[in-house]
C-alpha cells in the first residue's frame, strides 16, 4: 500500500507542447507496474485548453469544478460541468479545456501503451475553440 499525502507531490505548469494558456497539473498517481494507469488533476484557467490529441487506450475525465468545453474531431464543442464523467475511446482525436470566461478542473485517468499515454497533435485554433 502506498498513500500519497495531499501536498506531497509538487504541482507543475502544463507544458506548451500539450496546452494553450495557463494550466496546472497536479499528479495523483503514476504508472506502477503491472498497472499502466495514470491519474492527474488538471486546472485550466479561462480560455486554456489542450492541444488536439488522442490516447492509445482511451481516457476518462471527471469534471470536479468550473465549466469547460470538449470536442471530438468533426463534432460540436460541448459544455462539461462538475460531476460529468466523459469517456474518450482509444485513438479518438479530441481536445478539452476551460470555457472562455470560466476556469475548469478535471481528473484525467488514462493508461499507457508501450510507455505512451497520449499522442499530441496541433493546437486548437481560436476559430475551433469558439462555442457558437
Amino acid at each position: 500500500m502506498d498513500i500519497k499525502r495531499a501536498g506531497s507531490q509538487p504541482s507543475k505548469r502544463g507544458p506548451s507542447d500539450w496546452f494553450t494558456g495557463v494550466v496546472r497539473i497536479d499528479p495523483l498517481f503514476e504508472v506502477q507496474a503491472p498497472s499502466q494507469a495514470q491519474g492527474i488533476s488538471v486546472t485550466f484557467e479561462p480560455g486554456a485548453r489542450t492541444l488536439w490529441h488522442s490516447h492509445p487506450l482511451g481516457q476518462h475525465l471527471v469534471v470536479t469544478a468550473g465549466c469547460g468545453w470538449i470536442q471530438r474531431w468533426g463534432g460540436p464543442v460541448e459544455e462539461i460541468r462538475p460531476g460529468d464523467v466523459i469517456w474518450i475511446p482509444p485513438g479518438e482525436k479530441h481536445w478539452h479545456g476551460a470555457a472562455a470566461t470560466t476556469a475548469m478542473m478535471h481528473i484525467a485517468i488514462y493508461e499507457h501503451l508501450n510507455g505512451n499515454g497520449a499522442d499530441w497533435m496541433e493546437p486548437v485554433t481560436d476559430a475551433q475553440y469558439r462555442r457558437d
